[in-house]
């Protein structure tokens, strides 16, 4: 799996190579660029010295803010998304032996159990649940029995809908049309 989210090889290597990266980098994904959001780890990488749940959960919480902070920021809200990166790696401590590949791995889940604990963690309301399952589904090998179903409109096959769609600038740029479109509907809608 070699994902190319962020334009940054160095972000985009440690997305490919770290699950709790990617999970943090779907996290921070709200009201900021996907490309900022998901090169997100890799500065807290940079300034922190890991990405791993134990480091992230006990790390000193002003101190993850002050990292959250540094210019270029990880997230334009610092202080609101670095406590909830920390509650994040928290319940990945607590319920998944701090390792976050196990949310789609152990047991052999299914598409809607997998839907399910993503639902569970922190941060993470049914769109965004529904979004990483597909990128899950999508790029990263994931192929519990009724994934497609489970992340409903974003598993569809050959959609530009979301960050599980991008796999070159050129399905960037169609997933930033799609968003556009669906913002401008809305609004006439309003």
């Amino acid at each position: 799996m070699a994902l190319t989210i962020t334009g940054d090889d160095a972000a985009d290597t440690l997305l490919s190579e770290n699950p709790l990266a990617l999970l943090i980098g779907m996290l921070l994904d709200q009201q900021v660029a996907m490309e900022t959001a998901f090169a997100g780890p890799e500065k807290i990488r940079e300034r922190i010295g890991a990405v791993d749940a134990a480091t992230i959960a006990s790390h000193d919480p002003e101190a993850l803010v002050e990292a959250f902070r540094q210019t270029p920021a990880v997230h334009r809200y610092p202080g609101s998304m670095a406590e909830r990166v920390q509650q994040l790696c928290r319940a990945i401590v607590e319920d998944w032996d701090g390792d976050a590949a196990q949310l789609w791995t152990r047991g052999d889940p299914s598409g809607a159990e997998v839907l399910k604990r993503l639902k569970a963690l922190p941060g993470f309301g049914d769109q965004k649940a529904r979004i990483f399952l597909a990128l899950l589904g999508k790029q990263c090998g994931f192929d519990g029995s009724g994934w497609r179903e489970a992340a409903g409109a974003y598993g569809e096959e050959g959609s530009f809908r979301s960050v599980a769609d991008i796999t070159s600038p050129e399905s960037l740029a169609k997933v930033r049309e799609h968003k556009r479109a669906m913002k401008a509907a809305a609004k006439a809608k309003a």
